[in-house]
């Protein structure tokens, strides 16, 4: 294997949908604000994010810590999807990392939930200064897994905002259509319905290195 695999968690590795919304919808409903667009706007956010966009009025830094208090308290449903546990047991883990908009004791709480093995390296919210779509949670994983030239890395995402950071990173996107369609996810350079055929298309993205996209 010649590249780097750089994987998001909600949506790509496990499946947490349900547990998201429930939490995100409560916290909607206690402060009156729409439950449908905080659901639409926390999909691949960190929450601090979530809070800044829907409710600017509110303390974010506590409604943050509040929010993933529940995030963790709610494993409810909380699974693998097909193929991550066989994903991650065949990428080398010098070459592996999640970034997620999880915190870490969240990001731990998910991978139990769904009896997933976290790999060394797991880029949480507190390492970052900015969410996704930012690149930066991209760039920090890629400096730790000592990478040289992002286009050797694979980021695998299945949200809109995850799918900018790659893009801004520089890196290969593959877009999981786990929980939206095509069109929504922008400049991927690659789709996948599942994470089994994962392994070969990311060998064919970097094969020619100098000639990615974005």
């Amino acid at each position: 294997m010649r590249f780097f695999l750089l994987c998001d968690l909600d949506g790509v590795l496990v499946d947490s949908t349900q547990a998201i919304a429930r939490v995100y919808r409560a916290w909607a409903r206690e402060h009156g604000l729409d439950e449908e667009l905080v659901v639409a706007t926390a999909q691949g956010r960190p929450s601090r994010e979530v809070v800044r966009v829907c409710a600017p009025s509110l303390d974010a830094a506590a409604q943050s810590a509040a929010i993933d208090a529940a995030h963790t308290a709610d494993q409810d449903g909380v699974v693998a999807i097909a193929g991550a546990a066989e994903l991650l047991a065949d990428t080398p883990p010098e070459r592996l990392a999640v970034v997620t908009s999880c915190s870490l004791a969240l990001a731990g709480a998910r991978f139990a939930a769904a009896g997933l093995a976290q790999p060394r390296v797991c880029i949480t919210e507190e390492q970052v200064a900015h969410g996704k779509p930012d690149p930066e949670g991209y760039l920090r994983a890629a400096a730790a897994l000592g990478v040289v030239d992002p286009a050797m890395c694979v980021v695998l995402e299945d949200a809109p905002a995850g799918v900018a950071a790659g893009l801004a990173a520089g890196m290969h996107v593959i877009a999981l259509l786990t929980s939206h369609a095509a069109d929504e996810l922008g400049a991927a350079h690659a789709f996948a319905e599942d994470l089994v055929g994962v392994p070969a298309i990311a060998a064919r993205l970097t094969a020619s290195p100098r000639s990615r996209r974005g």
